[in-house]
């Protein structure tokens, strides 16, 4: 078995706590990604699990052995870094069978194994070239193909795609995503990008300030965000987050300065609520039947869509057109919404309401 528990980890650096009590359970064969913004402690949280930080508090464990106490080699995973880490004056093929070396493995099967990860990963013909003379995504590849020679319980992932450009990470992911399918491999994956989130993991670990927002499966977490963060933090253009009041019929969000919007049906109890209505831009809609006026500020044409941004007098609007259609910046124009793909939001405490 190589499940991973991580069990309410914890830590500190003096008296600043980066990991605040986390737990996570990640079953045997699981792709799961950690993701959040820059310095929610994603990259810690996963050097912790490498053995390359120190646990203040909790448990680490791996395949049901607690870890805390073992040195990174004694753990049985193997890490692939942003910088990909790869010895610059030995071979594709050394970089490939050099911790098989050290392990002390005859020749014969070294070879063995340094053929099959590069027949993988399409190295063969790398196999003689050093890392100076490998384009970004090659490299990566050797540096998957290092941590797959071992046959590790746990590959652990840190940002291994932010130095590639665009359409490369689109290839790669994809390849990544594969082989840990093929392999059947226990993954840990940390990214910044929500979007590497949504398309690789089984399951996603949102972290935010050292503590778990939510955990769940990409399309859970995006269609029932938990709270604010993680429903402005998935999706791309973010949700958009209304300020307003329910009116007392419960069908209507009354914003601020006069303009309202029909939002479906809300509980009776929520009449003259204040609320954050969450709506995702591809669920706005251009109405000519509509009473909710805005005027085009930005147009965004994007080739499969168009992505605009409109005002309702103080209130921003983002949509995402999926359909053609001649806008212009400056127009007025009527929207409503898809009131089936709406949330409510508590805007003090950021928690979802539930409509039930």
């Amino acid at each position: 078995m190589s499940s991973v528990q991580i069990r309410d980890v914890r830590k500190s650096f003096g008296a600043v706590s980066i990991i605040q009590g986390v737990t996570v359970d990640i079953a045997d064969g699981e792709f799961v990604v950690l993701v959040g913004p820059s310095g929610c402690g994603k990259s810690t949280l996963l050097r912790m699990v490498a053995g390359l930080e120190t646990i203040t508090a909790g448990e680490i464990a791996i395949g049901g052995r607690i870890v805390n106490k073992l040195e990174p080699k004694e753990r049985d995973i193997a890490m692939v870094f942003q910088n990909y880490a790869l010895y610059p004056q030995m071979t594709v093929a050394q970089n490939l069978g050099f911790a098989l070396e050290l392990a002390r493995l005859g020749k014969d099967e070294i070879k063995q194994k340094v053929a099959a990860a590069a027949a993988s990963l399409g190295l063969e013909p790398l196999l003689g070239r050093y890392p100076r003379q490998l384009s970004g995504g090659q490299r990566q590849r050797v540096a998957m193909g290092r941590a797959i020679v071992r046959d590790p319980k746990v590959f652990l992932f840190d940002e291994p795609l932010s130095n590639l450009d665009a359409k490369l990470r689109v290839q790669v992911r994809g390849e990544i995503k594969e082989l840990q399918r093929r392999l059947k491999t226990t993954t840990i994956y940390v990214t910044h990008d929500q979007v590497e989130a949504m398309t690789m993991g089984d399951k996603i670990v949102v972290l935010n300030g050292g503590r778990v927002e939510q955990i769940g499966e990409p399309l859970e977490l995006y269609d029932h965000p938990a709270n604010r963060f993680v429903a402005t933090f998935l999706g791309s253009p973010a949700m958009n987050l209304i300020e307003g009041t329910i009116n007392g019929t419960g069908t209507r969000l009354m914003l601020p300065d006069g303009h309202s919007a029909a939002i479906g049906s809300t509980p009776a109890a929520w009449a003259g609520r204040k609320v954050l209505f969450g709506i995702r831009p591809e669920a706005v809609r251009f109405d000519p039947e509509a009473e909710l006026e805005a005027v085009v500020s930005l147009v965004e044409p994007t080739g499969s869509e168009t992505h605009l941004i409109a005002h309702a007098g103080e209130t921003e609007i983002v949509a995402v057109l999926k359909e053609r259609m001649r806008i212009y910046e400056g127009e007025t124009v009527k929207l409503s919404f898809d009131t089936a793909q709406a949330h409510f939001f508590d805007p003090e405490s950021g928690q979802r309401l539930s409509l039930l």
